[in-house]
């Protein structure tokens, strides 16, 4: 039997309302009455289930669905344009099929590839910033599709969407800093100067019937926060704490937001980072734009002091992001073999 048919809830209804939709439009309205009240909601979610639909989150239909054409226009270059593209040392650029396997996870043991192919992208830097040319880990450069196969308007896009996304994510740091019993400020300046954050466009054909085969295999996000928009081709699953795995419904107008490891970490375990992944039933592929939001890679990552009690002692030794993420790249991505610590020189400078 298949992972996602253990477990299945009696009462699927019931589960599934265990995701909240919290609505944001009040406090990014100027409300001065809602952040108190939003912190709280999101606290609620985030111990409870670590998921939440996001309404009111003000990016509009029309740049998701000019979006997600872009993504079915870039997955239906042939291969060799997608190619000359493959991911980078900083993970940037084209993934194909059955090129990453999730190790770094202990939710489910991987004996199998994910059947997806994603594109890659971060904050489009030029040629001449100052980390370009100092090579500075993680803050790298896009790949763009080159002539003959260059796809007119792709890149601008395809870069409002990773903006009004990295814009949103700023604007809900607040909330979640006073839901962990921090002032409103205080995530403000490990995501200043160019926070860590990546857009990528999935790609799911029809997950085979191979035994353990998953489109992504049961994993937790590497991330801070994860926004997902998806299309109303199922696949996703999410891991109750109950154990059972449910298929969250598409909710029109909504973002379906889930905490990453990061969260958790900061939270010292308070905020729930929940295992999902996918598996696509029929016969029709499924495309999904997972955004990442994260502090700068040269931050360090630590419990905050309001999740540390004489009951709850720090669990994570501190650490800085880019080491975190490093290590999850070469847990996870052939491609990183070899990119060892070692190779990179001035990593904090």
């Amino acid at each position: 039997m298949h992972l996602f048919q253990q477990h299945v809830p009696a009462d699927l209804d019931a589960a599934v309302g265990q995701i909240p939709i919290l609505d944001f439009a009040p406090y990014f309205g100027g409300d001065p009455d809602a952040l108190a009240s939003l912190a709280q909601a999101v606290r609620d979610a985030c111990e409870r289930v670590g998921f939440f639909y996001l309404k009111g989150h003000g990016v509009s239909e029309a740049l998701i669905e000019r979006t997600f054409t872009e993504a079915r226009r870039f997955h239906a270059l042939p291969p060799e344009a997608k190619f000359k593209l493959s991911l980078d040392q900083n993970n940037v650029g084209y993934l194909p099929m059955n090129a990453s396997t999730q190790r770094h996870t202990t939710v489910h043991q991987a004996t199998r590839p994910n059947e997806n192919e994603s594109f890659f992208v971060i904050v489009d830097r030029p040629a001449d910033h100052p980390d370009v040319l100092a090579g500075k880990p993680l803050r790298g450069r896009n790949q763009w599709p080159q002539p003959p196969h260059e796809l007119p308007g792709f890149r601008e896009n395809v870069m409002a969407y990773f903006t009004a996304l990295n814009a949103l994510g700023q604007r809900m740091l607040p909330v979640f800093a006073v839901a962990m019993g921090m002032p409103a400020q205080h995530f403000a300046p490990i995501f200043s100067n160019d926070n860590h954050a990546t857009l990528r466009m999935l790609h799911y054909p029809p997950t085979s019937g191979a035994d353990n085969a998953f489109g992504q295999a049961p994993h937790t996000d590497n991330s801070f926060l994860t926004i997902l928009a998806r299309t109303e081709i199922p696949g996703l699953r999410v891991q109750l704490p109950s154990g059972e795995w449910v298929s969250p419904p598409l909710i029109p107008g909504t973002f379906l937001v889930n905490l990453g490891n990061i969260m958790r970490r900061m939270s010292n375990d308070r905020f729930r980072s929940t295992p999902h992944g996918v598996a696509v039933d029929g016969k029709t592929d499924r495309y999904s734009l997972a955004y990442f939001h994260s502090p700068n890679p040269y931050r360090t990552i630590e419990a905050l002091p309001s999740c540390i009690t004489a009951g709850r002692p720090a669990k994570y030794t501190p650490a800085l992001y880019a080491d975190l993420v490093l290590e999850f790249f070469r847990a996870n991505y052939a491609h990183q073999k070899g990119h060892e610590t070692a190779q990179m020189p001035n990593r904090y400078a």
